[in-house]
């Protein structure tokens, strides 16, 4: 934000502080995904290694199992190829046969031992052989049959055996050896210390799991119940969770020779497995610490060298804030904080060079070399404060401003102007007394400062200055005619504020401007009346749409004839509590504003309707308007008018635009167009106040004009001043040469009517005949005036 406070050191602190917080969070985060990904590569690492374990002891538990039961086949072969065996089974000697049968059983360990018949049923067991010996073996012996000998997994009483069955030969099958074992917590233990691994021997029987021995304690048992309820498959592996511990799990269902409902789960402990790699992980950790650490505390160094030179730039951007400009940057560095450093060095350099230009111009106008506005007002305000306790020094303001100027630039060009300017200037600075301030306030806007000066010594020098411009400038041989209006204010009269003084003193100087005074002073009762002007102003404005104003009429008289021709349409206004304020009151600044355009409009409307409403009733009175400078740049104005003469049924000859010299001066250009634009309608126009303007008789015979109105100024004078009859006379005669009618203003008595008739003047208006009166006034007048006899024609329908 401008004019915030740049940041100091405090501030490069927390810059520093921020960038050590970025190298922390980097490093964290990254060393985070490390530690992160380092674990998950562990524990994958660790469920690869314990399914290749858990596969292995697959392997070994199967072959273990084969391995017993290879034993109990070659056990039970050997008992059943005894000769005295054999003899035994044969004579169906039992008890010769239950004596082997369980010697044998002692000398291999079997807890199951018996002769099966050829039936399937017991024939004859050990003494003390498990319910396996004692049952039928249906199943196992049509294996037996097919394969020549039968092993498998057997579930008796809720309890695991695993048994095998050869035939006996005598030189045919006679009988079956059935030889076992009961799988016991104890041998799960054995297979468990081979493997390193929990082994569990299930039960299966619909779906539901019954662990009948097990490494694992009797909590683990029933989990592991629940895990395998519902187990379909003939192999099946994953992960559980058994007594709080994560373990990865393999499935073996034991084949054999007869279908078996018995599993054998192997489980190893995968928390176990992982836990051999925390030595690793705690290490990492560790060393992410102390890269973590070592890296802060690098990047501290790095963000130092940073900000220390960063502090010393805000530093110095502080100074040069407050204005100090006297302090070189001494940051010997090579590489971009250098060359930032040498930069702000050199703006450092730059803005104090700037800054002087701008102190210099700041007070100096550049193209004269004048001071300017604020080097016056502050002379100014300087020369009128008070001096302890002496009285207050007198002391004159002049404002100037050139007329027409704007003339000189679009005609020559802004440069052109400039030169003019220049030249004015020195043209004017020898009139300049001593102690004096001459400045240049505006484009072509100058002032004075007179110290000690009074209205006399202040008009003397107005007038030397109006001397000096009395000869025209020569621009590149061609002689530019230069005239200014000059506004004087006194101080202390006249205001004790400088921009009192300087304001009034232009009010005087537009006061001069609009007289042709050429000088004026300054009169305290303007400021009244402009107050009240542009309080009118702002009334004007919803004066037209409450219906306020009024239009006047004041007949023309045809001196050839002594009979109204027309008459001029005059605006009044109506105010409610100022009564009828006549147009000068209100029009001037209505013209400064455009506001006038509406006037206008409404007028012309007014007018238009008024010409229709007489020309119905037998009496074509031709109605004259009035146009403002403003007007004359409305480029619609013209097709405005005709829609106007249109809808009221008007023909175009029944109505004249009067325009003045000044108004056509203004942008002949664009009024020229307006005004040919406005001739093709066939209406016509008028010069008013002919005689008191600045134009040319080249440019106004370019002008579509059918009328002169000659100036009251110079009419009502006629009969006493020989110059204003010789001038009322000339215009006349100029007039009718280029072919235009004659109307006289300001005619008061008809003494004056008989000398305009006398050289050949067309028309008079004045208050011989009649003021300016509403429409049903003049209508009464029209019928016993004697200058008052229409010519009428037939009425219209």
């Amino acid at each position: 934000m401008i004019g915030a406070p740049l940041p100091g050191v405090r501030g490069f602190r927390r810059l520093r502080s921020r960038i050590l917080l970025a190298f922390a969070l980097l490093l964290v985060v990254g060393q985070s995904t490390s530690l992160y990904l380092v674990s998950q590569e562990s524990r994958r690492t660790a469920e690869r290694e314990l399914d290749a374990e858990l596969e292995s002891g697959e392997r070994i538990v199967a072959r273990l199992l084969e391995q017993d039961r290879q034993r109990l086949i070659q056990a039970a072969e050997v008992l059943a190829a005894d000769y005295g065996f054999r003899e035994a089974v044969a004579s169906q000697d039992a008890e010769t046969i239950a004596s082997a049968l369980a010697n044998h059983a002692r000398r291999i360990g079997a807890t199951n031992a018996a002769l099966i018949g050829l039936d399937g049923h017991p024939v004859a067991n050990a003494a003390g052989s498990g319910p396996l010996a004692t049952a039928p073996q249906h199943a196992l012996v049509e294996s037996a049959r097919r394969n020549g000998v039968a092993g498998a997994l057997s579930v008796i009483d809720d309890a695991v055996h695993q048994v095998v069955m050869v035939p006996v030969r005598a030189p045919v099958t006679i009988g079956w050896v059935l030889l076992g074992f009961e799988i016991s917590d104890r041998v799960a233990h054995d297979l468990g210390g081979l493997t390193r691994m929990q082994v569990s021997f299930v039960k299966l029987s619909e779906g539901k799991g019954s662990v009948a021995a097990s490494t694992l304690p009797p909590a683990g048992r029933a989990e592991l119940e629940s895990k395998l309820t519902g187990l379909r498959q003939r192999q099946a592996e994953g992960y559980l969770v058994l007594a709080g511990e994560r373990y990865g799990m393999r499935v073996l269902r034991m084949t054999g020779d007869q279908p078996s409902g018995v599993v054998v789960a192997l489980q190893m402990s995968l928390d176990a497995r992982l836990a051999e790699y925390d030595p690793l992980r705690r290490f990492l950790l560790m060393l992410s610490l102390v890269v973590v650490v070592v890296s802060v505390a690098i990047s501290g160094v790095v963000a130092r060298n940073i900000t220390r030179p960063l502090g010393q730039l805000a530093r110095m951007v502080s100074r040069v804030r407050g204005g100090d400009y006297a302090a070189e940057i001494a940051i010997e560095r090579s590489d971009e904080i250098g060359a930032l450093a040498d930069g702000f060095d050199q703006m450092r350099r730059d803005i104090a060079h700037r800054e002087q230009e701008i102190l210099r111009l700041a007070y100096v106008d550049k193209l004269t070399g004048l001071p300017n506005r604020n080097r016056f007002m502050r002379a100014l305000s300087e020369a009128i404060a008070p001096q302890g306790d002496a009285a207050p020094r007198p002391m004159a303001v002049l404002l100037m401003d050139l007329d027409r100027f704007r003339l000189v630039n679009e005609a020559l060009g802004h440069a052109a102007g400039d030169e003019v300017l220049c030249a004015l200037v020195e043209r004017l600075a020898p009139v300049l007394p001593a102690g004096a301030l001459f400045a240049r306030i505006g484009g072509d806007e100058f002032a004075w400062l007179l110290p000690g000066a009074g209205e006399e010594t202040a008009r003397a020098f107005a007038q030397s200055v109006q001397d000096a411009l009395a000869h025209p400038v020569v621009w590149q041989e061609q002689p530019v005619d230069v005239a200014g209006s000059l506004g004087l204010a006194l101080f202390p009269a006249h205001g004790n504020e400088a921009g009192a003084l300087v304001r009034h003193a232009d009010m005087a100087m537009y006061d001069a401007k609009n007289r042709h005074a050429g000088v004026a002073v300054f009169d305290p009762a303007n400021i009244v009346s402009r107050q009240e002007h542009l309080s009118l102003l702002g009334e004007l404005r919803r004066a037209i749409d409450a219906d306020e104003l009024r239009l006047f009429f004041q007949p023309k008289v045809d001196l050839r004839t002594g009979t109204t021709k027309g008459v001029e349409a005059l605006v009044r206004w109506q105010h409610p509590q100022r009564g009828l304020v006549p147009p000068v009151a209100f029009m001037p600044y209505a013209e400064q504003t455009g506001f006038v355009r509406e006037v206008t409009r409404w007028v012309l409307e007014q007018a238009v309707v008024q010409a229709g409403r007489w020309r119905a009733e037998g009496r074509p009175l031709q109605v004259a308007v009035n146009l403002s400078t403003q007007d004359l740049l409305d480029p619609a104005l013209p097709d405005r008018l005709a829609g106007l003469l249109t809808r009221a049924g008007v023909p175009p000859a029944l109505l004249v635009v009067e325009i003045t010299e000044s108004s056509v001066m203004e942008n002949p250009e664009q009024a020229l167009a307006t005004l040919r634009r406005i001739d093709a309608l066939g209406v016509e126009m008028a010069i008013d106040d002919f005689g008191t303007g600045f134009s040319s008789l080249a440019y106004l015979k370019k002008l579509p004009v059918d009328e002169l109105k000659i100036d009251r100024a110079f009419v009502m004078n006629m009969l006493t001043d020989r110059d204003d009859a010789m001038i009322v006379q000339s215009t006349v005669e100029l007039a009718h040469n280029l072919g235009l009618r004659v109307v006289a203003e300001g005619v008061e008595d008809e003494r004056i009517v008989t000398a305009l008739t006398a050289i050949g003047c067309d028309v008079a208006q004045g208050y011989f005949a009649s003021r300016p009166v509403p429409a049903d006034v003049l209508a009464a007048w029209l019928q016993t005036s004697p200058w008052g006899d229409v010519r009428r024609t037939p009425q219209t329908a």
